[in-house]
């Protein structure tokens, strides 16, 4: 089966917003700067301090991300969420908790039509995360 990893773009703000869901979720951060890369002759000494590369993971996860902004720049929509499924009620109201912290709360947590706790929220940076809890 395919596994579907989200990577996340930022412009200038990878460092902080993978710290912030390293402290939600827990895990192993690995953040590679452009200057520390073998492309950072390359391009111009500004922009040596950005992310180049950055992924978060434990036993379940794994996000990646970068500063690596293309063309035009970064834009927050409404095109793309993040879904996750937990295990109990208590890691969905602790994650769902952590994860609102300065953001924005579309849906609270509730039962759903479809059998199962569930809540929305865009978070402090623009990202759209949909929490989720199969009741069985």
């Amino acid at each position: 089966m395919a596994q579907i990893n989200p990577y996340l773009t930022f412009a200038g703000q990878c460092r902080e917003a993978m710290s912030f869901y390293q402290s939600c979720f827990g895990g192993e951060l690995y953040i590679q700067t452009v200057g520390e890369s073998p492309i950072a002759d390359q391009l111009p000494e500004d922009m040596r301090q950005l992310i180049m590369h950055a992924s978060l993971t434990n036993e379940k996860i794994s996000i990646m991300a970068s500063d690596m902004t293309p063309k035009g720049g970064v834009h927050t929509g409404n095109n793309v969420s993040l879904l996750v499924n937990c295990d109990s009620e208590h890691e969905l109201r602790d994650l769902f908790d952590k994860l609102a912290e300065g953001g924005e709360v579309k849906h609270p947590v509730d039962k759903t039509f479809w059998g199962a706790l569930y809540g929305d929220l865009n978070d402090k940076y623009g990202v759209q995360w949909m929490i989720n809890l199969n009741e069985s």
